[in-house]
């Protein structure tokens, strides 16, 4: 179809703005999109400090020495002679049972030792004074042979006699139940009055040593191989090895107010449980651990002058365990994976992974993604103050 000249005339217009629309449109779309500079992140070079290494295990407590109290004599407890849950010495007389009549067995035997003793001197003396006459043929020898035999029979008794005075006086000292050391005597369990020891030795009471006290705890396989390690390293004895000192504090204190030693390392390994039984003792002169708390433990065997720590924040973990991000030169994130060890305030030490001069991801830790560009921002990892001792 052709046009007219009055149509060419019209359409000429129209096509030249839409050609120019175009081209606008078209410049434009070109213009609008500008790439997002890299998002900022705070990065910051792992703190060094020295750090002591510590083996960390729950613990309880146990008496050193935690003995019942026993009627080893038969008769009525006449005198309870100490207020349930006092400290007492040792030699307290705590419970008195009937001494009267121990007391007179014992005067009874004493009375037939010293009888013994006139009738062991009267054969002695008689044995003697045969002897003399056998020499100059006086008497037969049947007769010494006689005297002889007294003799030996007197000693004997003398010698019975003399045991059953101190067993008499054993069961007298008996019925006085005295605290065989120093200690926190429990609640009396029989009344001033009751027979006792009539069939079997009867419980008094029970007396706890508090002060020094044990603390006893497991240590798993895997850090009695590194304690053996370490002990080789620095050469240490078996006995210097119990010599280390233990820190312990209460579920509510904090820090490891009470201080002690090793004392005792199991020899073997329990296979149930892979763990290896530990004891250590401290001293408790007031008296705040009691027997059976549950406590916190640490031993500490190792000092490393340089460690490196990082904020435990910075820590991110999956299913290959813990990492951090870095950033390396190029200002790419990395994902770079990391062995921890313990943690020291808000810091976490960080055994393997890391380099003093890395740049570690602190803050800002959603806008950093592994393999992306960052802008980092250097901040410095303020030194956290050390737990309490």
């Amino acid at each position: 179809m052709k046009l007219t000249h009055s149509q060419h005339a019209v359409a000429a217009p129209r096509i030249a703005f839409a050609i120019v629309a175009s081209v606008s449109l078209s410049a434009c779309e070109q213009n609008s999109f500008v790439p997002p500079p890299p998002p900022k992140v705070e990065v910051a070079t792992p703190l060094q400090r020295p750090v002591t290494r510590y083996l960390e295990a729950t613990g309880n407590t146990a008496p050193i020495k935690n003995v019942d109290l026993v009627a080893r004599v038969q008769g009525v407890l006449q005198a309870i002679n100490y207020q349930d849950g006092t400290f007492v010495k040792e030699g307290t007389t705590l419970f008195t049972i009937e001494p009267e009549t121990y007391k007179l067995k014992l005067e009874q035997a004493q009375a037939a030792e010293a009888g013994a003793q006139a009738s062991m001197k009267q054969t002695d003396a008689d044995f003697k004074r045969q002897s003399d006459l056998v020499q100059r043929q006086a008497v037969s020898q049947s007769t010494l042979d006689n005297s002889t035999s007294a003799r030996d029979n007197a000693q004997a008794n003398l010698l019975q006699a003399e045991a059953n005075t101190k067993i008499a006086a054993v069961n007298y000292g008996y019925t006085n139940v005295v605290a065989p050391f120093d200690g926190i005597v429990s609640a009396h369990l029989v009344s001033v009055g009751e027979l006792v020891g009539a069939a079997s030795p009867t419980q008094l009471a029970t007396i706890v040593a508090l002060d020094p006290i044990y603390v006893n705890f497991n240590v798993n396989e895997q850090d009695v191989l590194r304690i053996r390690e370490e002990a080789k390293r620095r050469g240490m004895t078996p006995s210097e090895l119990r010599q280390l000192p233990v820190e312990v504090a209460l579920q509510t204190e904090s820090g490891y107010p009470h201080k002690g030693k090793l004392d005792y390392i199991s020899p073997s390994l329990n296979q149930s449980t892979g763990t290896l039984a530990v004891r250590g003792v401290l001293p408790n002169p007031d008296r705040v651990l009691l027997p059976g708390f549950f406590v916190r433990v640490r031993v500490p065997f190792d000092e490393q002058k340089d460690a490196l720590l990082v904020p435990d924040v910075a820590l991110g973990s999956d299913q290959a365990g813990r990492y951090v991000l870095v950033v390396n030169g190029d200002n790419v994130v990395e994902q770079r994976k990391v062995l921890t060890g313990p943690l020291e305030g808000d810091l976490r030490v960080i055994e393997t992974g890391l380099k003093p001069d890395d740049r570690v991801v602190t803050s800002g830790l959603l806008r950093a993604i592994p393999g992306q560009k960052v802008d980092p921002q250097l901040k410095t990892v303020e030194a956290q103050p050390a737990a309490k001792k």
